[in-house]
């Protein structure tokens, strides 16, 4: 499977972006969970957001209410990016993967190569 992500760039505080990845390569599983994580400068990788394939999401605290992640098909996924902040300025990427069963944890088998967002102050 490879993902091509795209719609990073620069933009002012306050200001919105709209990231999409495309999944091609290869026919997701039925219960593919699609996600978009970033890793800023000195800071570890964290999950900004994911959706199940029954179009369920999930997001880290810090984006909640600014962020919204959707699917339009089994192989597509967005993220629109609303009211963003410079320490919203990482490299992001699109993933995909899964949960288990025991625990619901996610796990990601898939990577993008990443798509830069800068937000100035």
């Amino acid at each position: 499977v490879q993902l091509q992500a795209s719609g990073g760039g620069l933009v002012q505080a306050g200001g919105s972006l709209r990231l999409s990845c495309q999944a091609s390569g290869s026919t997701l599983r039925i219960n593919a969970i699609m996600g978009w994580h970033r890793q800023a400068p000195g800071k570890q990788r964290e999950l900004v957001a994911a959706i199940s394939s029954g179009n369920m999401t999930d997001y880290t605290g810090s984006v909640k209410g600014r962020f919204t992640i959707s699917r339009d098909n089994a192989n597509t996924v967005y993220l629109q990016m609303n009211t963003l902040k410079p320490e919203d300025t990482a490299v992001y990427y699109c993933t995909v993967g899964g949960r288990f069963v025991v625990g619901g944890s996610y796990f990601w088998n898939y990577w993008g190569q990443g798509t830069q967002v800068t937000v100035s102050s």
